[in-house]
């Protein structure tokens, strides 16, 4: 389960799509880039195969909820 999950705007001009995103899993903290096309980058820490499915659906339901509601 994430926890602590934060997001903010990639760029100044916040009609351009984009976002840093930070959280914690599995007492990890991970950080990335969302675009608006869904796909995310990884710049540091990437979460194990087994979990990433999961946590990018996690984090598609948290976008959603937050950004494009």
């Amino acid at each position: 389960m994430i926890t602590h999950f934060q997001f903010k705007p990639l760029f100044e001009n916040k009609n351009i799509p984009g976002w840093h995103i930070s959280f914690y899993f599995k007492k990890q903290r991970y950080t990335g880039i969302y675009h608006q096309t869904g796909k995310i980058e990884w710049p540091t820490v990437v979460p194990e195969p087994a979990d990433l499915q999961s946590l990018t659906s996690q984090i598609h339901e948290l976008m959603l909820y937050h950004v494009y509601e």
